[in-house]
């Protein structure tokens, strides 16, 4: 993959065709421990938003890696997606509609809220 930044949203249709085609990347949920709890997919890295910036080490090592961020709803996703481009991430996108979209549109198994 080229270090070409990517487009900042990605809809879940499309992130379902990555995780089916074996696309390495990260799935980054950043929505509470009590939401999470309700419903979740598979797979994620789990870091509530509040958390990002000192946790942001832990994101390091995957600065030039693709990163989907996903929340309830796309709007803190969108936030911490701006704010890891901000910090020098290149291949970071918001997942739009996020967990609720992922529920309606890819897998209803995931409980809305």
């Amino acid at each position: 993959m080229t270090n070409q930044a990517l487009p900042a949203e990605i809809d879940v249709k499309s992130v379902k065709q990555l995780l089916d085609q074996g696309e390495a990347f990260t799935l980054l949920d950043v929505r509470e421990p009590d939401e999470i709890a309700t419903a979740a997919i598979e797979g994620t890295l789990r870091i509530p938003m509040q958390q990002i910036p000192t946790r942001l080490s832990e994101l390091e090592p995957l600065k030039n890696q693709r990163i989907v961020v996903h929340c309830h709803h796309g709007g803190r996703s969108a936030r911490v997606q701006a704010w890891l481009q901000q910090q020098g991430f290149t291949q970071v996108q918001n997942m739009t509609g996020g967990i609720d979209a992922w529920s309606l549109e890819v897998d209803p198994s995931v409980p809305r809220y």
